[in-house]
């Protein structure tokens, strides 16, 4: 059987997708890539107040750690691959945390601008 290579993961960038934060991702590999994730986990966010209180407003309590699921709980500042809807809705709602374009997956550019997450770009 002959093994086929795949193409190497993107950024928002158009460049090789960079690692987010070790344990993060919908594989938990550290990347924002979404093979097979209904969720889409595409965007490499750095938490902010604003945002934790969004999403846990919306059921989605990211602040509380989940051993089972191997979340460890975020704080303000801190890294993760969030959803790209999720991301998009605290966008329109004003909150939307800043992004790390290196890390943030091409795949996020089904649901979103690459130019309003180029806007939110942490550098």
């Amino acid at each position: 059987m002959i093994a086929l290579a795949t193409a190497p993961r993107r950024s928002i960038l158009g460049e090789p997708l960079q690692p987010c934060r070790p344990g993060t991702g919908w594989l938990r590999d550290g990347t924002c890539a979404c093979p097979g994730d209904p969720g889409l986990h595409a965007v490499c966010a750095v938490m902010t107040e604003a945002f934790l209180d969004f999403t846990g407003a919306r059921g989605n309590d990211l602040r509380t750690p989940q051993p089972a699921y191997a979340f460890p709980g975020l704080q303000a500042g801190e890294r993760w691959c969030i959803c790209a809807a999720r991301w998009w809705e605290a966008y329109l709602a004003g909150c939307a945390p800043p992004v790390i374009a290196e890390a943030t997956s091409e795949e996020a550019l089904q649901l979103i601008p690459r130019a309003v997450l180029l806007a939110h770009r942490q550098r």
